[in-house]
This record gives structure tokens, C-alpha cells and sequence, in this order.
């Protein structure tokens, strides 16, 4: 097995054991993105350079272990001292910020090598990266095919082996969705479990980052590091952190495990919905109770979720104004028009009608008709997964209702793309964290397993999720790329 092809735990056990240096497994990542990144098109900025200077200062460090000298890459939203920040957008195409997002500096002090930012859609706002701003990414498990998004040059550059592990965002799926389409490991932590400075805001009550990762225990890897309270952040929890690698090793006998109904009805190919249930036996074999239960709101969740998230799109774009930072059109008269064609110009299609919908349900006379009246949904589905996670430790669904779809086959018709995120979206309105696996092929492409916890139960999700992957062998399977 080639070095690129190890999981992040394997390549820093050879670096402890000196059996190969840091330096080595880089020019190892690096000679894999040359091979295929023209054609996965994972990257917006590579820094080579840069993650050249972090491996030769890693090599010297006596603590080897974690992630330390191991190459990753982060989603495009995260801001990087020195190295440009562009959320695929033209608006911040050259824009460099003079501050680390606190996930960047945990990974620094980890001694992670950075060796790119990742194409997403443009300013998180899609489900597919075909909306960002530079261009598509494509599945590397089908080019003709989406990677998922926003996170889809994450979970693609992961499953496409250019980098060991990525950090990507959660809106209303954007790390599961991409994470199920293209067969890699996605977690959601709780609200509040990992800091949100630094992460360029899209709807800032539902945001959160996570790892993209190649199987569970990476993920446990990276959520060591990521995790923690941040007094920079408000929303960040001051709660303690453990140690998610001794979770793994935990059966899952007598756990209760619960498949909402709602989640397996009308929309959901009959494909998908037989991965999920085959899942379901092997945490039934693994001892696991499983029964049907219900959260009757989640047929109201996309609905709500699209008059928040938009709503608070409104109001953190506004920033974008041609003023402060970013692109700015020189060719005005005035400030006002200056500010109109700034944003004419440098946002794209779906970042505008995101604005305009989010303004509209904000505005003079609508605020208590959509947007408060959304905010009361948000609460019962809440409640819904309060009263599930009274009787059940673990829920489990379909992380999508399909497999990837063609590129361009639902960029035309919104709704059809803001219905593939219908199963993931209602896990941020509560709050809670979420983790998709991979859970079998159909027409060899990934479906995900996704599940469902109560708040700050990550260890237990990733508990049940190894329990699940040492009892299958889908984590295994990588797509083919010809080099």
C-alpha cells in the first residue's frame, strides 16, 4: 500500500516509529495531487510551499503522534494567516487574512501540514460545488458526477486520496451529504463543541465545522485536536473535552438505537432505503436494540431551515460591500453605486437569491409571517429529538436520498437541489451532532449511514460508528482514479 493511501492514525505511527519522515509522506501527498487533481479539481489554493517549511519543523519535534506531520487540507471558509481566503468567490478572490480561524492554530499547534484550501460552493450556499465561483469539483468516484457540497472539495480531495484528512463546514449538511457521496467518514460535532472563529459565516446558528476523514478512527483523531472552548467564540461550550480514540473499542450491546419513519418515506430511493436497513441488522448482530420511532416536525424542517439559514445569510453578507475587504468595482460614480456593482459582479446566482429570499422573510411585515414562525418549527423538531433521545441512546437514517447525481442535472431547478439535503438539515436546527459512514455501494457508488445523537454525545456516535466499520469492510473501498 502506497503512503497516500494509509489512513492519518497509520502514517503517525510510522512517523513515531521513524519509518518514514514527515518530509517524506508530504512529497508522497504531493506527487498524488499531481497525478489527480486535474481531474478531481479539489483545490482552490495549493501551499506546497508552505506545508514544505511545516514538515521540515515537524521533523525536528520529539512528540510525533496525532496529527502531527500529517498532511490536510481545509475548506475554503477558514481563514489562514497569510494564505488567501477566498469562500470560492470572486468577491474575496485575492483576500488574505492577518488571523488563523482557532481551528488552523489547533492544527498548527498539533503540528498538522496544511497543503491547501478546498473548493466548496461559493460561500457555503449549495449542495453540490457546482456554485462555487472558480469551478466544479468533480466525484472521484464518478468525474461525470457531484462530490456533494457546500464541503465537496473536502470529502473529495479525502476519498481521492490528496490529503489525509480535511476540515470542513455544516449548515444544513455540508459535511455528511458530500461525506456520503463520495464514501469517506463526515462528522457534524454539537453546536458549540468546536470554536467558529475564523470560519467565514454563512447562517451563523446552524454552522459547524468537522472532519472529513477516511474512516473513524481518523475522525476521533482530528476531533481531539479540534475540540475545546474558545473564548473568542460566544456560542463556544465551556464544557469538558474527552478522549474520543477510547470510545472505539466500546461494544454497543444494549444500546437503543432508533429509525425515525419519516426518514424512510416518499423521495428516498428504494436503493438507499435497503443499505440503511441492512445497516440496521448489523446493529442488530452488533447487540444493538433498534426499533421505529418518530420525529412527526421533520417534514417541516426544509421549509424552516431555508427562511433561517437565508435570514441570517441576509445579515452576514451584507458585510460584503465593496467597503471593508474584498472585491470592489472602481469604475462608480458614487458609494451607492459602487456597493451595487460590487456585489452585482463578485456574488454568483445562488449567493443572490439566498440574499434576496433571507431579506425578504426579514423585511417590514413577513418577519412574524416566515421568519419567527420558523423559529418556532426549529423548536418543536427540537423537541422531537429531545423526546426520541429520552428513549434511544442513537438514531440512524439514509444520509441522503440518493446517490450522487450528474453534474448539472438539478444546478437549474433550486428545489430539486435544496431537497438533497432534506435528511441532514433537520440535525442542525436541533443542534445536535451527526456522523455519516459509509455504509455500502449501489451501482458502485457510496451510501452513507448517518447517525444521530443528543447533544455532546460524539463519543457514543463514534462508538457505534467503529463498531459498525470493524463489521463491514465499505470503508475499505476507494475509488479507481487512472493516473
Amino acid at each position: 500500500m502506497k503512503l497516500y493511501q494509509q489512513t492519518a492514525q497509520k502514517i503517525g505511527e510510522m512517523l513515531a516509529k521513524k519509518e518514514v519522515t514527515s518530509q517524506e509522506v508530504l512529497e508522497a501527498t504531493a506527487e498524488r495531487i499531481r497525478q489527480v487533481e486535474n481531474k478531481v479539481q479539489a483545490f482552490t489554493t495549493l501551499t506546497l510551499d508552505e506545508a514544505a517549511s511545516r514538515a521540515q519543523a515537524v521533523a525536528s519535534r520529539q512528540d510525533l503522534g496525532g496529527l502531527a506531520g500529517i498532511p490536510c487540507g481545509v475548506k475554503d471558509n477558514l481563514c489562514t494567516k497569510g494564505i488567501r481566503t477566498t469562500c470560492s468567490s470572486q468577491m474575496l478572490e485575492n483576500f488574505i487574512p492577518p488571523y488563523d480561524a482557532t481551528v488552523i492554530s489547533k492544527l498548527k499547534e498539533a503540528g498538522a501540514v496544511m497543503v491547501g484550501k478546498l473548493n466548496m460552493d461559493e460561500f457555503a450556499m449549495g449542495s453540490s460545488t457546482e456554485f462555487s465561483g472558480f469551478f466544479p469539483t468533480n466525484n472521484p468516484w464518478d468525474l461525470t458526477r457531484i462530490p456533494g457540497g457546500s464541503s465537496g472539495g473536502a470529502a473529495a480531495a479525502v476519498a481521492a486520496g490528496e490529503v489525509f484528512y480535511a476540515l470542513g463546514s455544516d449548515t444544513g449538511g455540508s459535511i455528511r451529504q458530500p461525506a456520503s457521496f463520495c464514501g469517506v467518514v463526515g462528522m457534524k460535532p454539537t453546536y458549540g463543541r468546536v470554536s467558529r472563529y475564523g470560519l467565514v459565516a454563512f447562517a451563523s446558528s446552524l454552522d459547524q465545522i468537522g472532519p472529513l476523514t477516511r474512516d473513524v478512527t481518523d475522525c476521533a483523531l482530528v476531533m481531539n485536536s479540534l475540540c475545546g472552548y474558545d473564548q473568542l467564540d460566544s456560542t463556544s461550550l465551556q464544557v469538558d473535552k474527552p478522549d474520543y480514540m477510547s470510545f472505539l473499542h466500546k461494544d454497543i450491546k444494549g444500546m437503543k438505537i432508533g429509525y425515525p419513519r419519516e426518514y424512510f418515506q416518499k423521495g428516498v430511493d428504494d436503493s438507499i432505503k435497503d443499505i440503511i436497513k441492512k445497516a440496521l441488522l448489523t446493529f442488530e448482530r452488533l447487540g444493538a436494540q433498534v426499533e421505529e420511532t418518530s420525529l412527526p416536525h421533520s417534514e417541516y424542517a426544509l421549509a424552516a431551515y431555508y427562511i433561517i439559514a437565508t435570514a441570517e445569510c441576509s445579515a452576514n453578507m451584507a458585510r460584503f460591500d465593496g467597503v471593508r475587504y474584498g472585491y470592489r468595482d472602481d469604475k462608480a460614480e458614487d458609494v451607492e453605486e459602487m456597493m451595487c456593482n460590487t456585489r452585482a459582479h463578485a456574488l454568483g446566482p445562488e449567493t443572490k437569491l439566498r440574499i434576496m429570499l433571507g431579506t425578504y422573510a426579514l423585511s417590514s411585515g413577513y418577519y412574524d409571517a416566515y421568519y419567527l414562525k420558523a423559529l418556532k418549527v426549529r423548536r418543536l423538531i427540537k423537541e422531537d429529538f429531545d423526546r426520541a433521545f429520552e428513549k434511544y441512546d442513537l438514531l440512524v437514517s439514509p444520509a441522503t436520498t440518493s446517490v450522487a447525481f450528474k453534474l448539472g442535472e438539478k444546478s437549474a431547478d433550486p428545489l430539486a437541489m435544496y431537497m438533497s439535503d432534506i435528511l441532514t438539515i433537520p440535525v442542525n436546527l436541533a443542534g445536535i451532532p451527526a456522523i455519516s459512514i459509509p455504509g455500502g455501494l449501489v451501482d458502485g457508488l457510496p451510501v452513507g449511514v448517518h447517525l444521530m445523537g443528543p447533544p455532546l454525545s460524539e463519543g457514543k456516535l463514534l462508538q457505534a460508528a467503529y463498531s459498525f466499520e470493524q463489521a463491514t469492510d465499505y470503508h475499505l473501498k476507494t475509488p479507481v482514479l487512472e493516473v
